[in-house]
Formats: C-alpha cells, sequence, structure tokens
C-alpha cells in the first residue's frame, strides 16, 4: 500500500507506531533515571552523554554526534550545558574546523558519584523486565538503529 492509496485516514493506528511507542518508552526510562540523578544536578540524557564522553574521550564532536546519533545542532546545544557546568571541555582539534570534547575533573567526579546511582536504576529495570527480556529488547533497538541508518545512508 502506498501513501496515496490511503483515502480514509485511521489516526487510531497512529497510537502503536514505532516512534510514538519509542517515545513514550523512552520518556517512561528517562523519569526514572532523571530521579535517581536529581540529587546531583544533572538528568539521565547528561549522564549519558557524559558515558559517551568518557569511553571515547578524547573525541571530536562530529564523532560523537555519529555515536550519539544526534544531530550536531544538538549536541552542541547539549554540550554547551555541560560546559556552563563545568562537566566537560571543548578544545580545537587538529585543525580550525574541529573541536574536541573532554571530561573535566569535575566531570570526572561527577560521572563517578553518578554510576552508582545508575548502577542502582539499571538493576531495578532489569528486574522489572527480566534480564533476557531486556537483553533481547536492548539487541532489537540496536538492529532498529543500524538498519534506519543503513536506510538513510
Amino acid at each position: 500500500m502506498s501513501v496515496t492509496d490511503v483515502t480514509e485516514p485511521n489516526y487510531q493506528e497512529c497510537a502503536d507506531c514505532t516512534c510514538f511507542s519509542l517515545r513514550k518508552a523512552s520518556r517512561a526510562v528517562s523519569q526514572l533515571y532523571d530521579d535517581a540523578f536529581r540529587e546531583i544536578g544533572i538528568r539521565g540524557t547528561q549522564f549519558s552523554l557524559l558515558v559517551a564522553i568518557k569511553t571515547a574521550e578524547p573525541v571530536l564532536v562530529t564523532r560523537l554526534a555519529e555515536f550519539t546519533v544526534m544531530d550536531r545542532t544538538t549536541l552542541t546545544r547539549n554540550l554547551d550545558i555541560l560546559v556552563k557546568q563545568n562537566l566537560v571541555q571543548i578544545s580545537p582539534g587538529r585543525d580550525r574546523r574541529t573541536r574536541v570534547v573532554s571530561l573535566s575533573e569535575q566531570g570526572e567526579a561527577v560521572l563517578a558519584t553518578a554510576y552508582p546511582l545508575w548502577r542502582q536504576t539499571q538493576s531495578q529495570i532489569e528486574a522489572l523486565m527480566q534480564e533476557q527480556r531486556l537483553k533481547a529488547l536492548l539487541s532489537e533497538l540496536s538492529g532498529l538503529v543500524k538498519a534506519v541508518q543503513l536506510n538513510a545512508a
């Protein structure tokens, strides 16, 4: 069926679409992590970005955008917040067009403080989902990301 074959839209089917369902799940899970990290002043999305930087540092902004599947504008906005919080440092790369991101000492300390909170929340999700189901879900989500990226290329 092509897009032009639809004469009467059935908006109810949109309630179960992939995008809407993934966003609902993302918001629900994000709220758990945000609650866990609230006491140290970061959000779950910031923790994930700090981890991405830590595991790849020093990392070019372009490479970080690819790894996190974020457009550069959104990533830059998020990095600006982390710079203002003194959690990351951005320095010039080898040429003037590139920038390199790394954690600051304070970023390292916040990440170390956040890790046990993350571990506790992750364990809570593992218990709710059961380990095998969660592993399968994460594997399927990785496969979905790869498939979409290959299709977009």
